[in-house]
C-alpha cells in the first residue's frame, strides 16, 4: 500500500496537480449567503474529468464562493483513483463522490447494495472508519453503467435486456461489438462484473476500447459497435436516440452523489454541510442530463452550464 501511494502521489505531480487555479466565474449570493466560518478559508475543489464530474465540481465550487470561501479550481482530475488519492492526501479539501464507485471501488466489495440509503449509510459508515473520509447527505441522482445500442441494433438482435445482451455474446460474439472505455473494461462494477452476474465469458466479448465521449456516436452509428458503454444521466442517450438495455438483475450499483471530505476538514468548517445540502437536493436525474446535454451536445461551456443553472434556481447571483 506505502508502495502504490508512492506511485499515485508521483502521478499526481506528474499531472500537475498543485494548489489549484482561481474560479473561473464570479458569483454572488443568493439563497446561499455569506456564512461567518466559511469567509476566506481557502478551499480547494475537486472532480474526475468527465463531462458530469466537471459541472458538478464547479456547481460545488460556485456554492462555496457564495458563501463566501476563497475557493481554488482542481477539477479535471484523470481517472477515479487520482482524485480520490488527491483528496486523501489533502491536495483536494472537498468533492462530489458517487456512492456506488465508493462502494466498489475504493473499499473493494464486490456487490453494491440494491438499497440507495442502505448503501449510502453503508459507505458513509465504513469510510469513515476506514479512512477518516465523511459523506454528507447524497442527492437524488443516480448516474449509474449502462450499455446501450441503437434502434436498428435493438431490432436487428432483439437484445433489450443484458440477459438477452450475454445470450448474443454467447452465440455469436461477432454481433455483439461493445465499445467500452478503460476503466469500465477493468472495474468490477463495470463489465467484468457484470459478465460474471450475467454469466458469460468477459474475453469471449469484442470489446473495442475507446474514449467515453466517442462512445456514444459509434454505438448510434453502429459501424464500430453494436453495443456501448454509457452512463446514465448523459444528455447525448437521448440525443442520438440510443436504447438502454434494462439491467434485468440489477448488476450496476447505485451512483448517487455525495458531498465528501477528510474528518479533519470536516470538523474544521461543519457549515459545508448546511450550505451545500440545498444544492445537493436539487441535483436530481432531469436536471443533470439537461446540463450534460449543454456540455455535450451544444457544446456550451461547464462552467457557464453551472453557473447558470445556480443563478435559474436562486442560489447564486451572476456577478
Amino acid at each position: 500500500m506505502a508502495a502504490l501511494a508512492a506511485v499515485l502521489a508521483l502521478a499526481l505531480t506528474a499531472c500537475g496537480l498543485g494548489s489549484g487555479s482561481a474560479v473561473p466565474l464570479q458569483v454572488g449570493p443568493g439563497t446561499i449567503q455569506p456564512t461567518p466560518g466559511l469567509e476566506g478559508v481557502r478551499i480547494t475543489v475537486g472532480s474526475k474529468e468527465y463531462t458530469e464530474q466537471v459541472i458538478m465540481g464547479y456547481i460545488l465550487e460556485f456554492t462555496l464562493a457564495a458563501a463566501g470561501a476563497d475557493v481554488r479550481d482542481l477539477t479535471g482530475i484523470v481517472g477515479s483513483r487520482s482524485t480520490r488519492e488527491a483528496q486523501l492526501s489533502g491536495q483536494v479539501d472537498v468533492a462530489y463522490e458517487f456512492t456506488g464507485n465508493a462502494w466498489i471501488n475504493y473499499l473493494g466489495h464486490e456487490k453494491p447494495i440494491p438499497d440507495t440509503r442502505e448503501q449510502y449509510e453503508a459507505v458513509r459508515d465504513e469510510d469513515l472508519a476506514r479512512n477518516d473520509m465523511v459523506w454528507l447527505e447524497p442527492g437524488p441522482m443516480d448516474d449509474t453503467y449502462a450499455l446501450a445500442a441503437s434502434p436498428q441494433t435493438v431490432e436487428r438482435t432483439g437484445v433489450r435486456t443484458l440477459s438477452d445482451y450475454a445470450a448474443l455474446v454467447q452465440r455469436d460474439p461477432a454481433a455483439a461489438r461493445t465499445c467500452v472505455d478503460t476503466e469500465f473494461r477493468a472495474r468490477q462494477d463495470g463489465f467484468p462484473g457484470m459478465a460474471a452476474a450475467y454469466g458469460f465469458d468477459p474475453g469471449q466479448a469484442q470489446t473495442p476500447i475507446l474514449q467515453v465521449g466517442i462512445i456514444y456516436q459509434a454505438t448510434a452509428d453502429g459501424t464500430e459497435c453494436d453495443f456501448g458503454e454509457v452512463f446514465t444521466t448523459d444528455g447525448r442517450i437521448a440525443a442520438l436516440n440510443l436504447v438502454l438495455l434494462a439491467d434485468d438483475k440489477q448488476f450496476f450499483a447505485h451512483y448517487n452523489p455525495s458531498v465528501t471530505m477528510k474528518r479533519e476538514f470536516f470538523d474544521a468548517h461543519p457549515e459545508i454541510a448546511e450550505v451545500t445540502a440545498p444544492v445537493t437536493a436539487a441535483l436530481t436525474n432531469e436536471a443533470i442530463t439537461e446540463l450534460n446535454r449543454q456540455v455535450d451536445v451544444e457544446g456550451r461551456d461547464p462552467s457557464v452550464v453551472a453557473r447558470d443553472w445556480m443563478v435559474a434556481q436562486g442560489f447564486v447571483t451572476a456577478d
